[in-house]
């Protein structure tokens, strides 16, 4: 499957830590820490002190939660 040139650019958007909580509803501490353990994915240094993450990560990351979430309530419904 070819992207198209906007979808290119979507996927390689940089967002800042502000907009990935306001995205996954996470605080700052509690990104860091899910980070540490290899929970979420990893933020891109972009200076000594500004790092941001791909956006199409934090997507990614939000819809395997969503679907873990529905297999557990079919599982629930079974």
């Amino acid at each position: 499957m070819t992207l198209s040139k906007n979808q290119q650019i979507e996927n390689r958007r940089l967002i800042r830590r502000k907009e990935v909580q306001e995205k996954t509803g996470l605080g700052g501490s509690s990104i860091y820490a899910m980070m540490k353990k290899g929970e979420f994915p990893k933020c891109l240094n972009l200076s000594e002190r500004r790092v941001a993450w791909l956006e199409s990560d934090v997507d990614q990351w939000i819809t395997e939660r969503i679907a873990e979430h529905q297999v557990a309530i079919e599982m629930m419904e079974a």
